[in-house]
């Protein structure tokens, strides 16, 4: 699919728009592409073309032609996404620089904006608000780094997705900025950063423990269910 020239430079993939137009993604993998689509107008215009083409697709099939179930699903439309496919550039203004509001998808699931939430010291600065932990599948978490500062090395034994909500962090040679989502999988061992102007605010979605290269954040890793 093709991308409209915006700000946003990372994006999620073809893949996983399809399989959220499906309706196949897990919870928390969900409410991260959904509060991408809310910050990204290119992913939205990618997500409705795509179900366009599966709605003449499907138009015009042959009666009683085999298509893909994924396909079907994807060219339903379903009422929450209407939701969370808001425009948010009057609630997330490129330049704001007054408290920073979540969009819808993520407000309604924390239950309030940053500022009221309940964050929990992991340690080193760094905070976190659990939002999908429970059962089984990928978890997701907010996470605040304090600007300038860095999580500590890791590797996965999974997929970790991270999306930038306010501030930026630096990984891997690219810089991440609001709405930009950065993709890990078992094959990336890093150690991204906050940049230096702002605390960094993002929300994290992982499938697996990650695989911490220090001692401490190992030992302490089981109370915080990173």
């Amino acid at each position: 699919m093709g991308r409209i020239a915006m700000t946003i430079e990372h994006h999620v993939s073809d893949d996983l728009l399809i399989a959220y137009g499906a309706g196949t993604l897990d919870e928390a993998m969900s409410l991260l592409v959904a509060t991408h689509l809310a910050l990204c107008p290119a992913c939205r215009a990618a997500l409705e073309l795509a179900e366009i083409v599966g709605g003449v697709l499907i138009d015009s099939a042959p009666p009683g032609a085999a298509l893909d179930e994924a396909l079907l699903e994807a060219a339903v439309s379903r009422p929450d996404r209407e939701d969370n496919r808001e425009d948010t550039r009057q609630d997330i203004p490129p330049a704001a620089t007054g408290p920073f509001v979540l969009p819808r998808p993520l407000r309604d699931r924390a239950g309030g904006d940053i500022a009221g939430l309940a964050w929990r010291s992991v340690g080193g600065g760094i905070r976190q608000v659990p939002l999908v932990a429970d059962g089984p599948g990928a978890t997701a978490r907010l996470l605040l780094i304090p600007a300038g500062k860095s999580v500590p090395a890791h590797g996965h034994r999974g997929f970790e997705a991270t999306l930038v909500l306010a501030g930026s962090f630096y990984d891997r040679g690219s810089w991440h900025r609001r709405g930009d989502v950065g993709i890990a999988d078992p094959f990336v061992v890093h150690q991204p950063a906050a940049g230096p102007e702002e605390d960094c605010i993002c929300l994290a979605v992982t499938d697996a423990r990650l695989k911490f290269q220090a001692p401490i954040p190992r030992l302490l890793q089981p109370f915080h269910g990173i």
